[in-house]
C-alpha cells in the first residue's frame, strides 16, 4: 500500500520513522564499509611483503637445490625427497571483523629437524630443505591473507550496494513522502481554519 495516498498524521509518523531508520542504517553501513576497507588495505600490504619474501626465499631454495642435484645427483635427491613426510598439524580458526569471518591459519606441526640421515647428503641439500620449509610457512600465511582480502572485498561490495540503495533510493523516497504528507496536512489545516472562520462569521 502506497502511504502517499493517505496524508494522515499516522502515516506521517510512519514515514518519519522509516526515514530516520534509513539514515541510521546508511550511517552504520558507511562506518562498516570504512572499517572493512581499512582492514583490507592493511592485508594487501601484508600480502605484498609476504610475496616479496617468498620470491627471495624461493630463489635461495632453488639455488641450493640445484647445488644438491649437482653434488648428489637428481635421482638421489629425489629418493631422499620421498623420506620427507606430508605436512600435518595445520589448523584454521576464524575471527570476525564487522561480521566478516576472517581465517587464521596456524601450523602446529612439530619441527623434528631433518627427516633424512646425513649419510650421502650435502650441506646444500640441508639448505634447500630449510629454505623450502620457510617458503611453505610463508605460503600458508599468504593463502590466509589472500583469502581474507577476498572475503573482505566481497563484503565491501555488498555493503556498498546496500548503502547506495539507502542513500539513492530509500532516503530520497521517504524524504519526498514525508514532505508530501506534511504539505497535504498543512493544506488541510489551512482549509479547516478558513472553513471555521467562514462558519464563525456566518453565525455572527
Amino acid at each position: 500500500m502506497d502511504i502517499t495516498l493517505f496524508p494522515t498524521k499516522g502515516n506521517l509518523i510512519l514515514a518519519k520513522n522509516t526515514l530516520r531508520l534509513s539514515r541510521q542504517g546508511y550511517e552504520l553501513l558507511d562506518k562498516k564499509r570504512n572499517v572493512l576497507i581499512r582492514e583490507m588495505m592493511e592485508l594487501i600490504e601484508d600480502a605484498k611483503r609476504i610475496q616479496t619474501n617468498i620470491d627471495t626465499i624461493f630463489s635461495k631454495a632453488y639455488k641450493a637445490l640445484q647445488g644438491a642435484n649437482i653434488m648428489l645427483g637428481i635421482s638421489n635427491v629425489e629418493q631422499i625427497g620421498f623420506a620427507i613426510p606430508l605436512q600435518r598439524g595445520i589448523e584454521i580458526h576464524f575471527r570476525s571483523v564487522m561480521g566478516v569471518e576472517i581465517p587464521i591459519v596456524s601450523n602446529n606441526s612439530e619441527d623434528t629437524g631433518f627427516p633424512y640421515g646425513f649419510f650421502r647428503t650435502a650441506s646444500s641439500l640441508d639448505m634447500a630443505y630449510k629454505e623450502f620449509a620457510n617458503v611453505k610457512t610463508l605460503i600458508l600465511e599468504l593463502a590466509m591473507v589472500e583469502n581474507s582480502v577476498y572475503r573482505l572485498a566481497t563484503s565491501i561490495n555488498k555493503t556498498q550496494k546496500r548503502a547506495n540503495a539507502l542513500k539513492n533510493i530509500m532516503i530520497p523516497r521517504y524524504e519526498q513522502i514525508t514532505s508530501n504528507i506534511q504539505n497535504a496536512l498543512e493544506e488541510k489545516e489551512r482549509e479547516e481554519f478558513s472553513r471555521l472562520k467562514v462558519i464563525k462569521r456566518n453565525k455572527k
